[in-house]
């Protein structure tokens, strides 16, 4: 973009806030509290808290500092988009967050910010919302593919406990609504791809790349390829192991590749890359041999699975690695990888070597203003909750909701099975699985005068059963117990009550049952809406493992087994939970589950987020993903909460919170969660509102105390009294050490002055059971355990990259280095709607450099807002128009004087005021209309002169600009005696 060219001045109309204005602001002696001034420096802001561009032409890997996994990377060529230029979109996992699939958008593959989702829900069920005990924590959306297409985009992803595959499409990805297709079956990390022909595939599989063809008309699938190629079918292979998932593929020079992340035993996680020239491999060879070849092409830090990104050169294509490694608790980071083809294969890095922190050169050039704002583009952000974000399609989803299902009450509150308690005489209608053997036994019951016996068991499996059809109702909580002992074997055993309809082993309740002694097993299971209540099977197991655990051979008595449905106080979707509430988030912001759009509101207060209690926390939600169904805290139980990426390698949030509209047995507050979490919170309890900080760390117990497991830190408490507001902060640490999360939480009643509360908490590491699966994340949080209906406000969130354990002098120089850039420029430069967007944060950046500061995050959050405008601004800049002249001079002799002649035409279409200025004289000729000129011959009173210039300057408006041009014309040396 062409530069601005006018030197600084206060522009003619006067802005809002002016340049006087500014200077007094960082000059005037309005420092920080506490805090350092520099309005000397130049404006060069520093990149953003996900982007590693070192703003010298290299950037480092990973790329993002954030949690970015799973990824697809696709390019829109420049011939095919509206900007002209190679454009590129990114995709990656979600699972359990609202809105989900993230489209990532950037220039030159190193920056990236989000610019749409694909969808805002994934399901409007139980599972998806955290609804009547159901939740996705684990699971969800994963592993996204995206494609273009015959310009139209298409995603493709897997949902572990949401019906299976979907497909997505559009003809806007950054604007456009998209349409959604069921596949109808799971598709494990699928992976679209378009023939030359354009037929669509996606390729799928762990242990084995399979692969399905789509119907012409995408809607639906059409033949299966199963097994194109296996792990088995290299066995041996040093670079072949474990995973072996994860499959793009690409079509280059010929060849089709396929690109898999595999983790040989004893190995770090690597890529592997298989090709061939018949894409469906043994399917179209001669005699049904496997046609794919395969190599290992990077082994280096764990970087691993992800995509080939293609970049544009003179007549040709580069292909580069996009690839992500494990960098928990921030998450899975993804990183930028170069590559050397040698014979078709590629060798990633340095030969093959990628540093963690390594830079490479970027492969794509932009203008220097182009780069700058590149820089500022961010996954995360601070926000003042403003409700100015734009308007997506994703936010006006619509769904059909189903109506409330029919009970039948005369099923409610009875005993469900037949001869529960073995009393009848005989074990009918108890029938085995798998295996085991069951009779009736009197010598030891646990009641009455029978139990039953399960014996000769070989598997997990191996048990008694009972058949339910038609009893069990969807929607209806059960109660559900048995007394189980065993008296040879492991000193104690978990046994899993159990449910299966067809699609999968579904565990109702589980409990630690000790040797030689009865025990009894029970807790609450709701049937799923999914569930096929007509074929409805009842059982008892013990855990799977492989190998089979020795808890799988273990003869056991069992008695009193029971299935109680409880009254129905079951939650179900409405159309005030979905619908839209008038209330826009930034894209940096997803829910933990699908929200309920009742009860958050940034309308209700303006420039606050509303979060409102809608139920009680129940303590009895379970992990549905872990087979022992350990319980969810209180906190996971949540719903509605709101919350952002974390960033390493450090972090700070602040936030304001009103606290006065709380209700007794809330607890509302500032998380850094996963599994583990650590957080700041109120509690009200008996109408006093206490603050402390919770943490919570591994191990994690499968039965827990939910109100123990988030009780207030020892020495972290203080009571609030009367105050209605508190400002709190949670400084992040995941360098000391790595791989770990330490927190230390600080608290304010003015904003200026604060509060370390105890010490810092943790450690936060990657759960091992992959219960979350993803980074750790701050959100915002409000629940409820006594009654609903009470709320919190909170008035902001700020970021920074500074704690206050760095003990650092608050430093404004950047921000009174943007404000004082601010006021170089000319609004008549710019587009009206960038100029409004840089107005707004320069009167919040100035308004804020009037006051005092307490925290970094006070200075940075509005820094880095108006940094991001100005660099904005700065790729939209208008050139000054040009006053277009056709200059000559020259020298002639009459009589004996030299004179020179100079001529100047107005090839502008307005008229122009043109000054001709020699060293012998000037001439200044308004008005000349275009393509007339100006023109005069100045006497040099001289006979002989030398060669010499001429300047000649235009003035004319332009497109209601002023415009100056001026220039320069040479004329000959001339004798005239």
């Amino acid at each position: 973009m062409p530069e601005n060219r006018r030197s600084p001045a206060i522009p003619r109309r006067l802005r809002r806030i002016s340049l006087a204005t500014a200077a007094a602001l960082v000059c005037g002696g309005l420092a920080a509290h506490g805090g350092v001034a520099n309005a000397s420096a130049g404006w060069s802001p520093v990149p953003s808290y996900t982007s590693t561009d070192e703003g010298d032409g290299t950037y480092t890997v990973p790329i993002t500092n954030a949690d970015v996994p799973d990824i697809s990377v696709e390019r829109v060529p420049a011939a095919e988009n509206k900007e002209h230029r190679d454009v590129y979109y990114m995709i990656s996992t979600t699972m359990h967050l609202s809105p989900g699939a993230p489209i990532m958008k950037s220039y030159d593959l190193v920056n990236w910010e989000i610019v749409n989702y694909v969808f805002d829900r994934a399901d409007i069920g139980d599972a998806f919302s955290l609804r009547n005990g159901q939740n996705s924590y684990g699971q969800g959306q994963w592993a996204s593919s995206l494609r273009y297409h015959d310009g139209r985009f298409y995603v493709v992803f897997n949902t572990n406990n949401l019906g299976g595959a979907y497909l997505y499409s559009t003809d806007d990805v950054e604007n456009g609504k998209w349409t959604r297709t069921p596949l109808g079956r799971g598709l494990h990390d699928p992976s679209l791809f378009f023939d030359d022909d354009g037929t669509p595939y996606i390729f799928y599989g762990s242990g084995n790349t399979s692969a399905v063809r789509l119907k012409p008309d995408m809607s639906g699938i059409d033949r299966d390829y199963p097994n194109i190629f296996t792990a088995n079918d290299y066995a041996g292979k040093p670079f072949i192991g474990g995973l072996f998932e994860g499959a793009q593929v690409f079509h280059i020079n010929g060849y089709y590749y396929v690109v898999i992340i595999t983790w040989p035993s004893g190995q770090g996680r690597q890529v592997v890359m298989f090709r061939s020239k018949d894409l469906l491999g043994r399917y179209t060879s001669a005699d049904g041999s496997n046609t794919y070849e395969a190599r290992g092409v990077l082994n280096s830090n764990g970087f691993a699975q992800g995509s080939l990104v293609p970049i544009s050169r003179d007549g040709g294509t580069d292909w580069y690695g996009m690839f992500f490694r494990d960098n928990f608790p921030i998450g899975r980071t993804p990183a930028l990888i170069p590559a050397t083809w040698q014979d078709g294969w590629p060798t990633f890095g340095t030969d093959g070597v990628v540093p963690v922190g390594g830079a490479f050169a970027k492969p794509i050039t932009l203008s220097p203003a182009e780069e700058t704002f590149e820089r500022q583009k961010s996954l995360v952000a601070s926000d003042d909750f403003a409700n100015d974000a734009p308007h997506r399609p994703y936010m006006d989803e619509q769904w059909t909701i189903p109506d409330p299902p029919a009970y039948d009450d005369s099923l409610i509150g009875v005993e469900l099975l037949q001869n529960p308690g073995f009393e009848a005489g005989a074990v009918s209608p108890w029938g085995t699985q798998y295996g085991a053997t069951i009779t009736r036994d009197t010598t030891d019951p646990a009641a009455g005068a029978a139990a039953l016996k399960v014996s000769n068991r070989t598997l997990n499996g191996s048990g008694p059963n009972q058949f339910l059809n038609g009893k069990v109702q969807r929607g209806v909580t059960y109660t559900v117990s048995a007394k189980i002992k065993y008296t040879s074997g492991p000193s104690s055993i978990r046994f899993n009550l159990v449910a299966d309809w067809g699609t999968g082993v579904q565990t109702m309740a589980s409990g630690n049952v000790p040797a030689g002694q009865w025990t009894t097993v029970t807790g609450q299971y709701t049937v799923p809406a999914t569930a096929n209540v007509d074929n409805f099977k009842f059982a008892i197991e013990t855990p799977w493992a492989n190998p089979q655990p020795a808890s799988s051979s273990v003869d056991y008595l069992v008695d009193d087994v029971s299935i109680v449905g409880q009254p129905v106080t079951t939650e179900s979707p409405s159309e005030e939970e979905i619908a839209p509430n008038g209330s826009r988030l930034d894209p940096v912001w997803e829910w933990n589950h699908a929200p309920d759009n009742r009860y958050w509101s940034l309308t209700d207060r303006d420039g606050w987020l509303r979060l409102t209690t809608g139920k009680v926390v129940t303590g009895k939600y379970v992990y549905g993903k872990l087979s022992g169904r350990d319980e969810l805290t209180w906190f996971e139980e949540a719903r509605n909460t709101l919350s952002q990426r974390t960033f390493g390698p450090r972090q700070s949030v602040e936030t304001r919170m009103d606290i006065s509209g709380m209700k007794n047995g809330d607890v509302a507050g500032l998380a850094a969660y996963n599994r583990g979490f650590s957080y700041v919170a109120v509690k009200r309890v008996d109408g006093q509102n206490t603050l402390g900080v919770v943490n919570r760390v591994q191990p994690f117990a499968v039965d827990i105390d939910q109100s123990a497991v988030e009780s207030f830190v020892p020495g972290t408490t203080v009571p609030l009294g009367d105050a209605t507001q508190v400002y709190v902060k949670a400084d992040l640490d995941f360098s000391s050490p790595a791989g770990q999360l330490w927190t230390t939480f600080y608290y304010s009643l003015d904003g200026l002055q604060w509060t370390r509360l105890g010490s810092r908490v943790g450690p936060q590491t990657l759960d091992g059971s992959l219960s979350h699966f993803m980074g750790h994340r701050v959100g915002l949080f409000d629940y409820a355990t006594k009654e609903k209906g009470g709320h919190v406000d909170f008035d902001y969130y700020k970021l920074s990259d500074t704690l206050t354990a760095q003990n650092k002098a608050l430093d404004t120089s950047a921000l009174d280095a943007a404000i004082a850039h601010a006021g170089t420029l000319d609004e008549h430069d710019y587009p009206a709607d960038a100029w409004a967007d840089m107005q707004a944060a320069l009167d919040a950046a100035t308004a804020a450099r009037a006051g005092e500061f307490g925290t970094q995050n006070q200075i940075d959050a509005p820094e880095r807002a108006l940094s991001y405008q100005l660099a904005r601004l700065g790729t939209l800049a208008s050139a000054t128009p040009e006053v277009k002249l056709t200059v000559t001079a020259s020298s002639r002799c009459v009589g004996a004087s030299a004179y020179v002649a100079v001529t100047a035409v107005n090839d502008s279409g307005v008229p122009a005021t043109i000054t001709l200025t020699t060293p012998f004289g000037t001439k200044t000729v308004a008005d000349v209309a275009p393509g007339k000129q100006a023109y005069q011959s100045f006497n040099t009173r001289a006979a002989q002169i030398d060669a010499g210039t001429v300047t000649v300057k235009a003035t004319a408006t332009i497109d209601g600009k002023q415009a100056t041009s001026t220039y320069d014309a040479d004329y000959t040396a001339a004798s005239c005696r």
